[in-house]
């Protein structure tokens, strides 16, 4: 099925279908995304909320419909950013929006805790799919016209601890670990799946 995330009826129609489908929620995660990279004053009004609407606000939208089907023991992972973290050139929508996931998800595991709900974040770097490699594609974007695969290439060489970027299956792999009962003990975290870029 599909659904405009930034859209709250979509989102609560959505969770409405799949509880009909399977009758509860054991695992929500928050996937939805997009990049785009805009220099201060060329930040209009639609830009911006569309940045928010899809990387944050669709993040609150699906917990909060989801919450009434998500029994103890459940968990919600989030996925967000390395830009949640740190700030970068002509990233201020992007990073805004995903600094608030990672708040989101600290004061929802504080919120949900007494429930038994965990609630964490993923933060990846770079994670080559079609949409990311468009976006690289825009001038004001970090490879600054240059050719994507040598951008992250070199970005990989220069700042990743392991040479090199994690695949999206790592990124599936850790939201995994996180929804499972090895990760029992974890909650509020938003963890690094970067190949070293930003050890913390």
């Amino acid at each position: 099925m599909s659904a405009d995330v930034g859209r709250p009826a979509d989102v609560s129609a959505a969770i409405a279908q799949i509880v009909a489908w399977g009758g509860r929620l054991d695992v929500v995660v928050n996937n939805a995304g997009m990049s785009a990279w805009r220099p201060l004053e060329r930040i209009d009004d639609r830009f911006w909320a569309e940045m928010l609407a899809v990387n944050l606000s669709s993040v609150l939208y699906t917990c909060r419909s989801a919450l009434p089907h998500v029994p103890r023991g459940g968990a919600i992972v989030n996925v967000s950013s390395l830009a949640g973290k740190r700030g970068s050139v002509n990233n201020a929508a992007y990073c805004a929006a995903k600094f608030g996931v990672n708040g989101l998800t600290q004061s929802l595991a504080k919120e949900l805790g007494a429930r038994g709900i965990r609630v964490n974040a993923v933060c990846p770097v770079y994670v080559e799919t079609a949409g990311l490699r468009d976006a690289l594609l825009d001038p004001n974007a970090p490879a600054g016209g240059q050719d994507v695969d040598r951008y992250l290439a070199n970005f990989a060489q220069g700042q990743a601890a392991l040479g090199r970027l994690p695949q999206a299956g790592e990124v599936a792999a850790s939201c995994v670990m996180l929804a499972s009962p090895a990760a029992s003990a974890i909650t509020g975290q938003c963890i690094n799946v970067d190949c070293g870029v930003l050890p913390q």
